[in-house]
């Protein structure tokens, strides 16, 4: 048969739209690709398109279960991730090698519980605060602590490398016991070994739940007056603090992108849900403390900068 025949005609011509369709996804994609990559390359992050996060087992704020993380804080910066079209690659560690990890950039971020402080930004950089976190403490059921007098003399623990291990070594006559991670504060607390934990609320609140055993509950103590802070500075880590995610001085894209996104989900209500989620209050969680935006302006942040609120 002749190459004229309609029949032939009329396959070369799907032929031909076929492939003249496939180039053009085939561009398309590789426009798609050449736009996803430009868009990471502009958010600072060591292998473009991939968050690689730094995190320590300690639900319900941070777990990692295979590549996924579960948890408050995770929760948060998997819907920022989503956002910015950033695929989350866990790494777990402990608390030390969280920050030295965000340090050294090997990491893009680290979450869970990092509270600001004044020398952790001079060696890298912190978002807007995803929420505030206030100061409770694990005691044993039936004990009451509500001062900072109240510590004087007695076995007080947190977590190496919390802010509160400065707040402890600053009380008269109060021993401190650091322990690598939460589960060392508990079991201590329970056996009498320590009269108070310092450790960030949900997880005392959870441990309440997961181990009645221990006969522990949560409280708040009063937070220092600002002359009791102006006579012992370190005492400032007894009052509600500013939690941060935490990245490397290599990042302010990435940084300034997160945090913008932060601020979008205070008012829409994101974070708000987030907090029940997991056990808190939004007041207590979502509303800074009126010392809180003076300790970031002319840090890290402008004259004019404003905590973040719901």
């Amino acid at each position: 048969m002749s190459n004229n025949h309609p029949t032939r005609r009329r396959i070369a011509g799907l032929a031909g739209f076929l492939a003249t369709g496939l180039l053009a996804l085939s561009a398309c994609s590789g426009d798609n690709k050449a736009a996803v990559s430009s868009q990471a390359a502009a958010l600072d992050t060591i292998e473009p398109g991939v968050l690689k996060v730094a995190v320590q087992p300690y639900a319900p704020y941070t777990t990692a279960v295979g590549d996924k993380l579960t948890g408050l804080d995770s929760d948060i910066l998997t819907a920022v991730a989503d956002k910015l079209g950033l695929k989350i690659q866990p790494e777990v560690t402990d608390f030390a090698g969280m920050l030295a990890s965000v340090q050294s950039r090997r990491v893009d971020i680290t979450i869970g519980g990092v509270a600001w402080t004044a020398d952790r930004q001079k060696q890298g950089l912190f978002t807007d605060p995803p929420y505030y976190s206030p100061p409770a403490m694990a005691v044993r059921s039936g004990e009451n602590f509500k001062t900072i007098d109240d510590f004087k003399g007695l076995d007080l623990g947190t977590v190496e490398g919390y802010v509160w291990v400065k707040s402890i070594q600053a009380v008269p006559g109060a021993k401190l016991h650091a322990y690598p991670d939460g589960n060392g504060v508990f079991d201590d607390l329970g056996a009498g070994r320590i009269k108070v934990g310092f450790l960030d609320p949900l997880l005392i609140i959870a441990a309440q739940q997961e181990r009645p055993e221990l006969k522990i509950e949560t409280q708040y103590l009063t937070p220092p007056t600002e002359a009791e802070v102006k006579a012992q500075p370190a005492y400032q880590y007894f009052r509600p603090y500013m939690t941060g995610f935490y990245l490397p001085q290599q990042s302010p894209k990435l940084e300034q992108a997160i945090s913008a996104e932060l601020r979008t989900m205070y008012q829409n209500g994101e974070l708000t849900k987030l907090i029940e989620k997991y056990g808190g209050k939004p007041d207590e969680f979502l509303k800074p403390a009126p010392d809180m935006a003076a300790a970031r302006r002319g840090v890290d942040r402008p004259a004019d900068w404003q905590a973040p609120s719901s």
